[in-house]
């Protein structure tokens, strides 16, 4: 057998073990030193059986699991304090936050907007999952907008994920400015982040303050530059642009912190621009520069400060 297949013997001696252990060879009763082969048919059900049988047993099992689950997510939502019956609902934790997105996800019909503030941050194991999750949609003919910062376009696993998405449906445009983290599912079901640094969201399901969160997306929209627009040519526009706010930002007062924020750049990539900018004034302090482009008239347009500008 060896010679007629130019194996080495001990390959050859392995083969006939692995194919006697599975019954697919069997000896000759008249002659015990030769074997032939066995119908794979004839030996398949014993070879699956136990294979087949432990998957029933597992499907059984798991059916058993989610049936329990189900019954406690009912019994969960139905009696925790803001349940999905209230208009407002504060999820505390990250975990749970995901739960509630998957099963929004999984009830989303028509549209699902959201704003993503950043730009530089982003993980690619997690834009993997998410991914999957936006597949799941768009598969179901649900149309998916998002908007990002101008910052994304530079950020490699943000433009990997973005044409990935867009080839499956998915539109996304970026600005120089946000107005915050937001997802609002078929106009009716709002998260936005709380306020206590651990991940979690506020559930918003009252129509009218939903409404509101969602003109306030389509006017960002309509303002926002497609992403696919972001060849070379586009990349430096998108960077004047981001220059530019800078200088506005700049002769309004801002702190480098506010800035940064406002952009969704990490604090180290605005102060950079901040000192090219600084160094094309002839600035000795980031005050000085405000002036001095406000002298200019470098700067296009008030910014408005917010509190957390102050």
């Amino acid at each position: 057998m060896a010679g007629g297949l130019g194996l080495p013997p001990e390959r050859a001696a392995a083969a006939l073990a692995r194919l006697g252990c599975t019954g697919l060879i069997r000896t000759v009763r008249s002659s015990p030193d030769e074997v032939v082969a066995v119908d794979p048919d004839a030996v398949a059900d014993a070879l699956t059986g136990p294979l087949n049988e432990s998957i029933r047993r597992q499907t059984a099992e798991l059916g058993r699991i989610q049936g329990n689950i189900d019954r406690l997510r009912n019994r969960f939502l139905s009696q925790r304090p803001g349940n999905r019956d209230s208009t407002v609902e504060l999820i505390p934790t990250l975990e749970e936050v995901r739960a509630a997105l998957n099963r929004a996800s999984a009830e989303c019909r028509e549209e699902v907007v959201s704003s993503q503030p950043g730009g530089n941050g982003r993980i690619p194991e997690a834009m993997e999952e998410a991914l999957g999750r936006d597949h799941a949609l768009l598969s179901r003919g649900v149309r998916m907008r998002t908007l990002y910062h101008h910052t994304a376009r530079f950020n490699g696993p943000s433009q990997a994920y973005v044409a990935a998405a867009t080839v499956l449906g998915a539109e996304y445009r970026t600005s120089y400015e946000l107005f915050g983290r937001l997802i609002i599912f078929d106009r009716s079901l709002a998260f936005l982040p709380d306020d206590t640094g651990n991940w979690g969201a506020v559930a918003v399901r009252e129509p009218a303050v939903v409404r509101y969160l969602y003109d306030i997306f389509e006017q960002f929209w309509v303002r926002a530059t497609p992403f696919s627009d972001a060849a070379q040519d586009g990349l430096e526009r998108v960077a004047k642009e981001i220059h530019q706010t800078i200088v506005d930002l700049l002769a309004a007062g801002l702190k480098d912190e506010s800035i940064a924020r406002r952009l969704g750049m990490s604090l180290r990539t605005a102060r950079r621009h901040i000192a090219d900018i600084m160094d094309s004034l002839g600035a000795d302090s980031r005050f000085q520069a405000g002036v001095l482009a406000a002298k200019a008239q470098l700067a296009h347009r008030p910014a408005e400060q917010g509190p957390e500008d102050a």
